[in-house]
């Protein structure tokens, strides 16, 4: 039992980092789209930029390992939830590939209606994704996904109470976690008013937080009354308790700018928040299916944990230096040296038609590739993807790419 469990213990301790790290950076993208116009707006749009620069990558390390270690150690599970929760998964992917676009290419104009753009495109697919999630976890957690493939509902699957406010919930937490980071890391900067703003809107959002999990306590009642009955008691009783206090411990901690134990504090509020949610999907992970029926065999098990286990060996001492160095400040932009913004040359044309190109062309192969069966369908809407890929790089890809002699990039961003 305990080699059945072990894969489980992993894929929930990766959610956990997933969480709070990435939820940390989603979160970044929500007070990026509330942060206002004028210079003001400006700063924090830019703080937030910067302080994600040196991890947002390396985030998603945690969802992969989430989803590769389910997917080997409980195929059943995996793809039972991948097939009948198709619809928010693949929203939620197109929301981090569409956000990891603009911020690699949000540094590359200075022109105020092109970063307006892909400004708000970033934060819009930063409350997509975790609202996504969120759903995803709502279903599973009401018993909406049963065994098989594709056996539940594709709709009210995720378009149910618990769904939506689990949702809103993890764009909540997203946002508070963010803040909290975002005020602490302000005070490294000279800038006034970064760190003032960022406590006002981390205090915000914890409380919007707080009166979510309040909501979601009568959806459970109705909706997921043996999710209910399972935090009322035992292991699921007690996480919550602990839930609760570091989330209004870490609330005092923001009010009294104790940020740096505040993080600590919310991540404890996080975690135990998730752990109350599996103790109380005990003992099954869907429906009638038991870890021990989910599990796949013991030789596969023990692949599994031996390649997690080789792999933190070098994948822990490189995340744990990268975030010292980010958490202490070195790895932020020099704020003497001298920015420069890549130009269009002489003879570099933007077509305008590549935007509207690229764009009807994605669409066009996402209706090729999920609607059509015909085997000819899915090559064309492979190669409609591709040419989406071109033509919306052309369209918004770095000034270098447009012009005919490469100019210097911006010094300090990605």
């Amino acid at each position: 039992m305990l080699l059945q469990t072990l894969p489980l213990l992993i894929s929930w301790v990766g959610l956990v980092l997933y969480t709070m790290l990435a939820g940390a950076d989603f979160g970044a993208g929500f007070w990026q789209l509330t942060a206002g116009g004028g210079e003001h707006g400006r700063r924090l749009r830019d703080h937030a930029h910067h302080a994600m620069a040196p991890v947002w990558e390396a985030n998603h390390v945690w969802l992969v390992l989430v989803l590769t270690v389910m997917w080997t150690a409980y195929p059943t599970v995996f793809g039972s939830v991948c097939s009948t929760l198709a619809i928010p998964i693949f929203l939620a992917a197109i929301g981090i590939v569409l956000r990891g676009l603009c911020y690699a290419v949000q540094s590359a104009t200075d022109e105020p209606a092109e970063r307006r753009f892909i400004d708000t495109a970033f934060a819009l697919s930063s409350i997509l994704t975790p609202f996504m999630l969120g759903t995803v976890i709502g279903g599973i957690a009401t018993g909406r996904v049963p065994v098989g493939n594709a056996k539940g509902d594709m709709v009210t699957s995720w378009v149910n109470p618990t769904s939506l406010v689990s949702g809103c919930l993890a764009v909540a937490v997203g946002a508070y976690l963010a803040a909290v980071f975002l005020a602490a890391d302000a005070r490294r900067h000279p800038v006034s008013g970064l760190e003032r703003a960022f406590r006002s809107r981390a205090l915000l959002a914890g409380v919007a937080a707080g009166v979510l999990a309040l909501v979601a306590l009568p959806v459970l009642a109705g909706d997921a009354p043996r999710i209910l009955a399972g935090l009322s008691s035992g292991w699921g009783l007690a996480a919550a308790v602990v839930s609760a206090v570091g989330g209004f411990g870490s609330l005092a901690l923001v009010w009294r700018r104790h940020f740096d134990v505040a993080r600590v504090a919310a991540g404890v509020a996080v975690a135990a928040l998730l752990g109350g949610w599996a103790a109380a999907q005990r003992p099954y992970l869907l429906p009638g299916l038991t870890l021990g029926d989910a599990a796949a065999d013991s030789a596969t098990l023990w692949a599994v944990v031996i390649s997690v286990l080789l792999g933190l060996v070098v994948l822990a001492p490189s995340l744990a230096l990268l975030f010292r160095l980010s958490l202490a400040g070195h790895l932020d932009p020099d704020p003497g040296a001298p920015v420069r913004h890549a130009t269009l040359g002489p003879d570099a044309v933007r077509p305008r038609w590549a935007g509207r190109v690229g764009v009807a062309c994605f669409l066009v192969g996402l209706v090729l590739l999920t609607l059509a069966d015909a085997g000819v369908a899915h090559v064309f809407g492979v190669l409609a993807l591709a040419g989406a890929g071109l033509a919306i790089f052309t369209a918004v890809g770095p000034d270098e790419v447009a012009a005919e002699e490469p100019t210097v990039f911006v010094r300090g961003r990605r």
